[in-house]
């Protein structure tokens, strides 16, 4: 059991990275990334790596340690004013500490909104806050919406 999370730590700080490792039962083939976005057109969510994103299938919150993520997501919708996905949220417990803490995986609503220029290009519009609403279970200290700043 231990060998097992030592694999998944080790490939969520490979993803941190911006590199890919194949995790349990995923399939070890390549993904196709997500379209990466033009100026003058919809915002986009800027990942860990200073990378625009159109429509992301995954998006890491914790890009320090990894230990937060957004997974399978499917987007409703998104343009000038917000997008909306629903997907799952990949939390670290840290129990007893997060080296050796459990990942468990929330139902989460994701919007996105209040879109501004990036400060990297100003001619792009970014989305500036995430907004994640668990439906169900949510991880032990989070309120049923939990709001955050995105990073410029």
């Amino acid at each position: 059991m231990r060998g097992h999370r030592t694999t998944r730590t080790a490939a969520l700080l490979c993803a941190a990275l911006g590199l890919t490792a194949a995790v349990g039962t995923a399939s070890a083939a390549p993904a196709a990334s997500p379209p990466t976005a033009r100026p003058g057109t919809s915002p986009v969510l800027v990942d860990c790596l200073w990378h625009p994103k159109v429509r992301p299938d995954a998006f890491i919150l914790a890009c320090g340690d990894g230990n937060s993520r957004l997974a399978s997501l499917k987007w409703d919708h998104w343009n000038a004013r917000s997008a909306k996905a629903t997907g799952v949220n990949v939390v670290n417990d840290c129990k007893p500490y997060c080296a050796a803490g459990t990942f468990h995986s929330y139902p989460v609503v994701v919007r996105l909104d209040k879109a501004q220029p990036w400060k990297k290009d100003p001619r792009t519009q970014r989305y500036d806050r995430i907004v994640l609403e668990y439906p169900a279970q949510r991880p032990e200290q989070f309120a049923k919406a939990m709001t955050y700043p995105l990073w410029d």
